[in-house]
């Protein structure tokens, strides 16, 4: 089944390679979306594909990389679009 995640995650996320190591992990898995750094500081992201495959990535964003501290992921569940065809960062 498809499904589609949109999250912000907080804490010590920019700085920390944290949108460098989602995007590499997404590739690995088949996700598709993008994901941001936030002017505040939070990270914004959006996960499209399999369900395993997004579960998985958004588990990975609950920690992050090493050098992340992270405080808070907001979660909410979209429907699935296909409007996205690989993984990109935003600027």
């Amino acid at each position: 089944m498809k499904v589609r995640a949109h999250i912000i995650v907080s804490g010590m996320v920019q700085g920390v390679f944290f949108r460098a190591r989602t995007m590499n992990r997404a590739i690995n898995l088949g996700v598709n979306g993008w994901i941001r750094n936030l002017s505040d500081g939070r990270v914004e992201a959006v996960f499209e594909g399999e369900e395993e495959g997004v579960n998985s990535l958004v588990e990975f964003c609950r920690h992050g990389p090493s050098s992340a501290v992270v405080t808070n992921v907001e979660l909410t569940w979209e429907n699935y679009s296909g409007e996205f065809w690989e993984f990109k960062i935003r600027r």
